[in-house]
């Protein structure tokens, strides 16, 4: 695949890439594949036209002696396809070929069973060519991941394989190159395409000491990364462990074409042998199973399939294969864990409560002001929070602090308190009950501001919903979802008023893993509501995740147990994508379906037509080979945004 021009920085450091290889992984093997794809259709394609041009020539006995070496040269290959299919106890619709080719010879068509041995190999070319194309985002991500590295040392800067990084250590990103691992930012900025992780088109500048994530590219000038993970354990191998992961998965869908060959193939030889038993006319028979011969046809499922998977990589969603497209295509329910699934799992000042005597804003610039030398979660959201309405925080001075209970300083030559009813309690703060506890029945969490010695007002904590949870459960039921519940551990308050905010069908509160294990299973037990998707983001979801017919993890900053665990990965921090990855499915589905139905049908119109001697073996291996091209093209329509 050829680089783009935000690539090439990392492509002139990449090792050479290895010999393409086979299933043994030898390049031998990868030789011996290529032939079978590239090499049959030549092979057949130049026995086609030598022979034509003996025939143009009269010289009809060599013209026929050309057709027929070309029919035997391609039964070779093909029967022992098929003698394997049949030890494995598949019945493939290849079989049909293998009789309509080997009935050519028999009956001296041998220019027909010429073109069924083009159509066979040109269809395996076509399949490995629509498979390449659906695959494309997906191998690209396994393409991108960088080899080489350039560490900061005494002397300059050394080039070493990414394996060898170590946390802590410098290295050089230079224009166009993709990060290595994950790390913070040296230096005054960094211009950051994510564009192959995220999707979003526009680069994104960062200041020093932010977090970014492998994977991604410089758009900018040359910046220095201080690496906070191993390469092998960043966010962007385990994308590309659940990439390779999700291609050697093989679809149920698959199964179930062939399913619809197991019912096809006798149905042919049925047509064939009633052709032949009313007629008299063998070469009737033989019109029927030529353009029966749907080499492609079957294939037309994992292409699909495939595409539907290289589809949902383009949006974010990782998907492990066929079998969850397919779950993703019939789901009639979805569980929604909500700390950092619903919610962004980071604590959030929700509201400011000042008393009389001092301005809101005044409040959370003294608050923040203390709780700057804090490295307590709600301290650092408080300070986060003021430094965003862009309030001026100073240095507080004698300071003290219990770890988890709260801070005590002056700021400003005002005695500050900040913390828990028990540490303002400790310090001497007077306040009543009533004043500290003012959002007791909504769940939040409570911080306590002192001033002076008197309770000056409170922060209400709490973890905020995703901006685009609402528009998911509005997709979700328009898309047909007849069940989305709410299936959290917290407490019954917080959960109940996150599901009525977001309108879910039912809550689930204070559930236990083993609880929402008991809760997928008993849903996947009941018709109605079977399949069920489960979404989670932490080691709490991963039961239910690997118990749900569809998993799907929320990976956004770097993979967990759960994600592991589940069937798909969202590796961008957007819950929407839920959405996505469920429509797809259903589209993904729909169209492999349609494509084998589909298929299938013109195949029987055709051997109708063969029957009653509408088409002759010839005319019939032209009109399967449009029907194959039909079906295949069909199929790639997954790999489009559908509406």
């Amino acid at each position: 695949m050829a680089a783009t021009g935000r690539q090439q920085g990392s492509d002139r450091t990449a090792r050479p890439s290895p010999p393409s290889t086979g299933a043994d992984g030898s390049p031998r093997a990868g030789l011996r594949k290529r032939l079978r794809v590239e090499g049959y259709p030549a092979i057949a394609l130049c026995g086609i036209v030598i022979g034509g041009i003996l025939s143009i020539l009269s010289l009809t006995g060599p013209a026929d002696a050309v057709w027929a070496a070309t029919v035997a040269v391609m039964l070779l290959p093909l029967s022992w396809t098929v003698a394997r299919t049949l030890m494995a106890g598949d019945l493939g619709v290849d079989l049909i070929a293998l009789m309509a080719m080997a009935g050519a010879l028999a009956l001296g068509e041998y220019l027909a069973g010429a073109v069924i041995a083009l159509m066979l190999a040109g269809g395996n070319a076509l399949e490995a060519f629509a498979s390449a194309r659906a695959r494309r985002e997906l191998t690209a991500l396994v393409e991108r991941a960088p080899r080489l590295a350039r560490r900061r040392t005494d002397h300059g800067w050394e080039e070493i394989r990414v394996e060898e990084v170590d946390v802590g250590e410098v290295l050089l990103v230079r224009p166009g190159e993709v990060l290595p691992t994950d790390g913070v930012v040296v230096g005054e900025r960094a211009v950051i395409d994510e564009s192959s992780l995220t999707g979003e088109p526009l680069p994104a500048t960062y200041a020093s000491g932010h977090l970014v994530a492998s994977g991604t590219a410089n758009a900018g000038d040359a910046f220095e990364l201080r690496a906070t993970r191993r390469a092998d354990d960043s966010a962007y191998a385990a994308l590309v462990r659940l990439v390779r992961e999700a291609e050697e998965r093989r679809a149920p869908f698959v199964r179930m074409a062939d399913r619809y060959a197991a019912f096809f193939l006798p149905l042919t030889i049925g047509i064939a042998a009633g052709a032949w038993a009313l007629s008299g006319d063998s070469v009737r028979a033989l019109a029927v199973l030529v353009v029966a011969t749907p080499c492609p046809l079957i294939l037309a499922a994992p292409i699909a399939f495939v595409a539907g998977l290289s589809r949902a990589a383009r949006v974010g969603v990782i998907v492990k294969g066929g079998a969850a497209i397919e779950g993703l295509g019939a789901a009639r329910t979805v569980l929604l864990d909500k700390t950092g699934t619903l919610t962004l799992g980071i604590p959030a000042v929700d509201r400011v409560v000042a008393f009389p005597g001092i301005s809101r804003d005044e409040l959370l610039r003294l608050a923040a002001s203390l709780d700057q030398i804090s490295s307590h979660v709600l301290a650092r959201a408080i300070v986060r929070q003021a430094s965003g309405e862009g309030l001026a925080l100073v240095r507080p001075v004698e300071v003290s602090e219990a770890p988890g209970q709260g801070v005590e300083g002056v700021v400003e030559g005002r005695r500050v308190v900040v913390g828990s009813v028990a540490w303002l309690k400790q310090r001497d703060v007077a306040f009543s009950h009533e004043q500290a506890l003012p959002s007791a029945l909504d769940g939040s969490a409570v911080v306590l501001v002192g001033l002076d010695g008197r309770l000056a007002g409170t922060l209400l904590m709490g973890d905020r919903v995703r901006s685009d949870a609402r528009e998911l459960v509005q997709r979700l039921r328009a898309i047909g979802l007849r069940h989305i519940a709410l299936l959290s551990g917290d407490r019954a308050e917080t959960a109940q008023i996150v599901g009525e905010g977001l309108d879910m069908d039912r809550v689930y509160s204070e559930q236990s893993p083993e609880d929402k294990l008991a809760i997928v299973r008993r849903m996947r037990e009941d018709p109605r509501l079977a399949p069920v998707v489960m979404v989670g983001d932490g080691i709490n979801d991963a039961p239910a995740l690997a118990m749900a017919d569809v998993g799907i993890a929320m990976a956004g900053g770097g993979a967990t147990v759960s994600s592991e665990t589940a069937d798909a990965v969202i590796t961008v921090d957007s819950i929407a994508r839920v959405a996505d990855a469920v429509a797809i499915g259903r589209r993904t589905v729909a169209i492999a379906r349609q494509s084998v139905l589909g298929g299938i049908g013109l195949s029987i119109c055709g051997m109708a037509l063969a029957a009653v001697g509408w088409l002759a073996p010839i005319e019939g291996a032209i009109v399967q080979e449009a029907i194959d091209v039909a079906v295949i093209l069909n199929a790639l329509r997954a790999r489009r945004p559908g509406g």
